[in-house]
């Protein structure tokens, strides 16, 4: 009699949209609220249908796979993230390591997350919006979880450090106008070590913006008195 009393379907007598997340849905069972699921995961249930235990069980397990996946989508909508990132967002939220695998296993096969790719989006992002050199790059995507050897990979694409650092040291020393040749160069090779880039790389750039600066503000000069 306890074994039937376990094994005893339940019968669905209402499903509900949850009034604060019409994605999710409220199921009942026997007149009472039992749990709730992805509208996704419910799709298949219908008033008066039976549910096992065992129907139930898996029911749930799919449910807490659909959450993790859509809070995985959550966190890509801000930005790309390496694969480990996702891991351990996941993780803080409380899911176990089986759904996790689950969920990474799923967006990598739909094309919505990989660390090669994720690598390549950095090096572009950086390269396009705050140039710096391939060790602080490295160093950033090492700190993310990717691997040295896809990071590597990434870093082919760079163009020559010595052109970065121009690209950096260009958009900053259009602040440091008007100054002499002393503090030109010291504020600007400071900044362009915080990005990364060695003295060897630093030096000839700083000559160079300078040179070009000067022969700007000459320019300009010469408009003026004309």
């Amino acid at each position: 009699m306890a074994f039937w009393i376990l094994t005893m379907a339940q019968k669905i007598t209402a499903i509900q949209v949850q009034k604060k997340n019409p994605n999710r849905v409220n199921i009942y069972l026997d007149g009472e609220f039992a749990f709730g699921l992805a509208r996704l995961v419910a799709a298949w249930l219908q008033i008066n249908q039976e549910l096992t235990e065992e129907q139930i069980g898996e029911l749930q397990r799919k449910d807490t796979n659909e959450v993790a996946f859509q809070e995985a989508l959550r966190f890509l909508s801000y930005r790309p993230r390496a694969a480990a990132e996702l891991e351990k967002k996941l993780a803080e939220k409380g899911f176990s390591e089986a759904v996790i695998a689950q969920t990474l296993q799923r967006l990598q096969e739909s094309g919505l997350v990989g660390d090669a790719e994720f690598a390549r989006a950095w090096v572009e992002n950086r390269a396009t919006f705050r140039p710096r050199s391939r060790r602080a790059i490295h160093y950033e995507l090492r700190q993310k979880g990717v691997a040295d050897d896809v990071i590597q990979q990434a870093l082919e694409e760079m163009p020559a450090e010595e052109e970065t650092a121009y690209q950096a040291g260009l958009r900053y020393c259009r602040r440091l106008a008007g100054l002499d040749r002393n503090e030109f160069r010291t504020r600007l090779s400071g900044f362009l070590a915080r990005r990364g880039f060695t003295y060897q790389t630093i030096q000839p750039v700083v000559q160079r913006l300078w040179s070009e600066q000067a022969s700007q503000q000459a320019a300009d000069s010469m408009t003026v008195e004309e």
